[in-house]
């Protein structure tokens, strides 16, 4: 199992009236913290695509349990509860506030496409390597 964490401070122009988070926001907080996950692998997104190959989000979930608020700082926690296989990845997150209570819950699933031929591909092989010792 590979995990990460990353923290992000909400601020003011992530909040609706009732200064809580909107919940369209939370894409963006699992955005985030799959960008830092494969960045603490060692490798950006940008490297990805530079090796030609793209990952659109094809499926998301999201469960609200607790409101984030203003200037709350929250924790990311970004899981690859198994090793991807073919095509396909999937990020699972949970939103935490400062007092560890659990806010939310996410799942992502990304394919890997080959940006010439917009066909799926298999991961790239420096990232399976990369990845493998944590399975």
């Amino acid at each position: 199992m590979f995990v990460t964490e990353t923290q992000v401070r909400i601020h003011y122009a992530l909040t609706d009236q009732m200064s809580m988070v909107y919940y369209g926001h939370y894409a963006q907080f699992y955005e985030i913290g799959r960008t830092e996950a494969i960045r603490q692998l060692g490798y950006t997104y940008k490297e990805i695509e530079a090796l030609g190959i793209i990952m659109p989000v094809v499926e998301i979930h999201s469960k609200f349990l607790r409101p984030a608020k203003y200037d709350d700082l929250i924790t990311i926690k970004t899981t690859l509860k198994e090793m991807p296989v073919g095509h396909k990845i999937i990020f699972y997150a949970e939103i935490y506030n400062e007092q560890d209570k659990l806010l939310n819950t996410g799942e992502v699933t990304l394919y890997f496409i080959d940006a010439k031929t917009m066909k799926r591909c298999e991961m790239p092989e420096q990232l399976k390597e990369k990845l493998s010792q944590y399975f």
